[in-house]
C-alpha cells in the first residue's frame, strides 16, 4: 500500500509563490512517475506537471516556466514550487504515483495511488 500526503498549501497573492510538497510512505518502486494534478470547481482534474525516478520533469504548457518539481534524496517528498502565481492557478493540488516505466503519464486514469489533496488559493 502507497500513503501520499500533501502540505503547504494556502492563500497567496497574484505574483507570489508557494511550495507544497508531497510525502510518500508505504510500499517503494524502483520505476515510477510522481505526478501533480489540479482540480479547480467545476472543472476537470489536470495535469499540471510529473517527476520520474530518474529525475526526469514534464510540465503543462500552462505552467511551464513557472512551476518546478523537484524530489529528495531520500525520494521520499515530492515538491511542487510554484512562482509567479496567478487567480487561475486557484485549485485543490493533488500528488499522484504510477509505478513502472511508461513515458510522460498525463491523464488522471494513468494513475493508481492519490493524495487528499491541498488547497492553493491565489487573490489578485
Amino acid at each position: 500500500q502507497v500513503q501520499l500526503v500533501e502540505s503547504g498549501g494556502g492563500l497567496v497573492q497574484a505574483g507570489g509563490s508557494l511550495r507544497i510538497s508531497c510525502a510518500r510512505s508505504g510500499r517503494t518502486f524502483s520505476t515510477y512517475d510522481m505526478g501533480w494534478f489540479r482540480q479547480a470547481p467545476g472543472k476537470e482534474r489536470e495535469f499540471v506537471g510529473s517527476i520520474n525516478w530518474i529525475g526526469g520533469t514534464y510540465y503543462a504548457d500552462s505552467v511551464k516556466g513557472r512551476f518546478t518539481i523537484s524530489i529528495d534524496n531520500a525520494k521520499t517528498t515530492v515538491y511542487l514550487q510554484m512562482n509567479s502565481l496567478k487567480p487561475e492557478d486557484t485549485a485543490v493540488y493533488y500528488c499522484a504515483l504510477q509505478p513502472g516505466n511508461i513515458p510522460l503519464r498525463i491523464g488522471v486514469q494513468e494513475y493508481g495511488y492519490w493524495g487528499q489533496g491541498t488547497q492553493v488559493t491565489v487573490s489578485s
